[in-house]
């Protein structure tokens, strides 16, 4: 039986078989049910980072002016009157508290039935607590900010013995301008007030909220826009304006393409984009005036190095006689990557889309991704089938402990990358594949 019905009609049954569950899973013993996938998944995770499930960490509450900052840089500010809206009305009659935490899972926002936050004092969950995944255990805050979905954790599926009467929703909060993670919505309370639609009525607001996001995005491009105008009107040859986050607001010369691949640290001066080659960089209010150079883009000996040593910050860098870049990879992308890295043979959007998805047909949503991909890769990659360039170089550094390997990822095709990611880089590569991708740090 899921438990996700039975909590729906016996919370103490519920509460005592998934404690007899978290018990015989933790001490090796044959449970009387299987966790979730995910819960499994996360208690592996926590595992091996040591954290202690009989006893909770209270890990150093960020200063008052700490938490302010961090709040006056968020995107989140921006969407907390969505959240409010949308989760608070009846969080006083139900007992619950929303949370809201940074990406680094940092609590920066806590509202909600005055009961149960005196109850969240008392296992130190506050404003400015750190509830990351490995530092406190299974969570409703941390699990999601590591899974990039939406999770509901009820009850002993928490890691730590004393969260075990609490249940929690939370859903991760993306930037639409990058994908990037900004944050996390959790709906927590007492196991008896949940219920297994509240992930959805989570999962519901946080889309609100990011739609809200989208609105204010092509708002700032609207504003640029008016400021692009006139400068472009001034400058001869190729070149655009876009905003600090790529997206195209104005081009002359050249043609039009929705966002640029920019450095992950950009500043004024000459720089090498993998779209246009070698271009000037100006800043503007809001953006970048960018100038493209007249020497063609070249492509030769370009070394690409994926780095997926870091579970939450896996990251491309391109280096060649133009000069290097480096960029932050969405979960999705760091996979595709991956896949392409270790088939240097390539993949067609078919392939791609099963070993992904496990389901062939969705080559729709691959090649979008692809395309994506395209425009920060530039000439690096081919198509038809999709392949990194024979003259690219391309290095692959891996966590110590294979099961780290983007551990957010479902796809199929990473299940025999998790167990022996080396043989597996080995085995798929065709004979002018680079060296078998090793954990540690790239070469000279």
């Amino acid at each position: 039986m899921d438990v996700r019905h039975l909590v729906g009609v016996d919370t103490t049954r519920a509460a005592r078989m998934l404690s007899e569950v978290r018990s015989a899973t933790l001490s090796g013993r044959r449970a009387p049910m299987a966790p979730r996938p995910v819960i499994e998944e996360s208690w592996e995770r926590v595992l091996r980072s040591g954290v202690d499930p009989d006893h909770d960490v209270r890990a150093g509450l960020l200063s008052r002016a700490e938490v302010q900052r961090r709040r006056e840089g968020s995107a989140l500010r921006h969407v907390l009157p969505v959240l409010r809206e949308g989760l608070l009305p009846f969080a006083d009659v139900t007992r619950h508290i929303m949370v809201v935490a940074d990406a680094d899972g940092r609590v920066l926002w806590r509202e909600g039935s005055a009961a149960v936050l005196r109850k969240a004092d008392g296992i130190g969950f506050a404003v400015g607590a750190d509830w990351r995944e490995d530092v406190v255990g299974t969570n409703g805050v941390g699990t999601p900010a590591v899974t990039r979905r939406p999770v509901q954790v009820f009850a002993a599926e928490h890691f730590v013995r004393s969260h075990a009467a609490w249940t929690c929703a939370g859903a991760p909060l993306t930037d639409p301008r990058d994908g990037r993670l900004i944050g996390v919505v959790d709906v927590s309370g007492p196991l008896e007030t949940m219920h297994p639609s509240t992930l959805a009525w989570v999962d519901s607001v946080a889309k609100l909220a990011e739609a809200r996001l989208r609105e204010r995005h092509l708002e700032s491009l609207e504003r640029l826009r008016s400021v692009a105008a006139p400068v472009l009107a001034r400058v001869g040859g190729r070149a655009l304006v876009v905003d600090r986050h790529g997206w195209t607001a104005a081009v002359t010369g050249v043609p039009y393409t929705r966002r640029l691949a920019l450095p992950d640290a950009v500043s004024a001066g000459m720089r090498w984009l993998p779209a246009l080659g070698r271009c000037s960089l100006e800043p503007l209010a809001g953006g970048w005036l960018v100038r493209a150079a007249d020497e063609p883009v070249s492509r030769a000996a370009s070394r690409v190095v994926l780095d997926l040593r870091e579970p939450r910050g896996a990251s491309v860098e391109v280096s060649g006689g133009a000069g290097s870049w480096s960029r932050k990879l969405s979960p999705r992308h760091a996979e595709l990557l991956y896949l392409l890295a270790v088939q240097r043979a390539g993949r067609s959007a078919a392939g791609l889309a099963e070993d992904v998805f496990g389901d062939p047909a969705r080559t729709v949503t691959v090649r979008a991704e692809m395309s994506r991909v395209r425009r920060y890769l530039g000439g690096l990659l081919e198509h038809r089938p999709y392949r990194f360039t024979e003259g690219a170089d391309v290095d692959v550094l891996l966590p110590d402990d294979p099961r780290d390997l983007l551990p957010h990822s479902r796809a199929p095709a990473l299940g025999g990358g998790r167990e022996h990611p080396q043989a597996s880089a080995r085995r798929d590569r065709g004979p002018k594949s680079p060296p078998a991708p090793r954990p540690g740090k790239p070469g000279p």
